[in-house]
């Protein structure tokens, strides 16, 4: 099974490094010296990882034939893609995959049916589920411990204990302003 570990981003110096933006909980496994990863384009790759360092704060690659700022630049916006066994499971016991978590029925603590999981959105401030309604529509969950309080890979189903205005209509107003 093939996982998105990471999206490259703008060229960095004049040796053919480039910044990237990490995609896994597992760089250091992902993303090492000698990792072979596909490419979406696949036009552009297998990419082969030659070496890789942080720099303020981002990681670093620089790939096997990729020696000048130039060919960096044109692997901008490239994902890399790492093949994975689909047994293999992350190692801390409250991580999951996007593949583990694909299709999950969405159901609140009392029950209430919300939808499917059809989409993770991995935005930098935190992860969201994308959830088809059965009625078609979308609602956006944000995938932290607060609201999404149980997945239950063997039942298929992600528990939400969702705060007013979430899920529906009935948000909560707080106002500190005297009512006159």
């Amino acid at each position: 099974m093939q996982l998105v570990v990471a999206r490259i981003g703008r060229a960095h110096g004049i040796k053919g490094e480039v910044t990237v933006e990490v995609r896994t909980d597992e760089p250091e496994l992902r993303l090492g010296p000698g990792a072979v990863l596909a490419t979406d384009p696949a036009a552009t790759g297998p990419l082969t990882i030659e070496s890789g360092r942080v720099h303020s704060g981002r990681l670093l690659l620089r790939f096997e034939g990729v020696r000048d700022r130039t060919g960096a630049e044109a692997l901008r916006n490239t994902l890399l893609i790492a093949e994975v066994d689909p047994e293999e499971l992350p190692e801390e016991e409250d991580e999951f995959y996007d593949h583990q978590l694909m299709d999950l029925d969405v159901v609140t603590q009392d029950g209430e049916e919300i939808g499917r999981i059809t989409e993770i959105s991995h935005l930098p401030s935190q992860d969201l589920f994308i959830v088809e309604r059965p009625d078609g529509s979308e609602v956006m969950i944000p995938f932290v411990q607060e609201i999404v309080v149980e997945i239950d890979l063997e039942e298929q189903k992600a528990v939400i204990d969702p705060p007013p205005g979430l899920i529906d209509d009935r948000a909560e107003i707080a106002s500190t302003r005297d009512e006159a």
